[in-house]
């Protein structure tokens, strides 16, 4: 019985030392408040990395080494493109683009 009683008392002592309301938790408002709104909850995430890659990504197209412009233009016309297979494709786009225009 004296152990009994013995047991009751450590258990009490256990559960109040472990269910016990701190201030430390109170002070954080997820207690009254669990979910955060959208704004806050993209807060940590820094949108601007992937805007700053877009930018950069545009600002790459817009100056191209004058090879590169070239090779699309080609590329977008056939014949220069199969020419280019054969000869390379600065050879190709002096062949239909550069030198005299031809007209027909």
């Amino acid at each position: 019985m004296r152990t009994l009683v013995i047991l009751m008392l450590l258990a009490v002592l256990v559960m109040a030392a472990t269910c016990y309301e701190s201030h430390e938790s109170m002070e954080s408002h997820e207690y009254l408040n669990p979910f955060l709104n959208r704004r806050r909850a993209n807060d940590f995430i820094q949108a601007d990395t992937r805007l700053r890659a877009i930018t950069q990504e545009r600002i790459r197209e817009r100056s191209k080494a004058p090879q590169e412009h070239q090779r699309e233009l080609c590329e977008d016309y056939y014949p220069c493109e199969m020419y280019a297979f054969r000869h390379g494709y600065p050879a190709a786009y002096k062949h239909y683009f550069g030198g005299r225009r031809r007209t027909k």
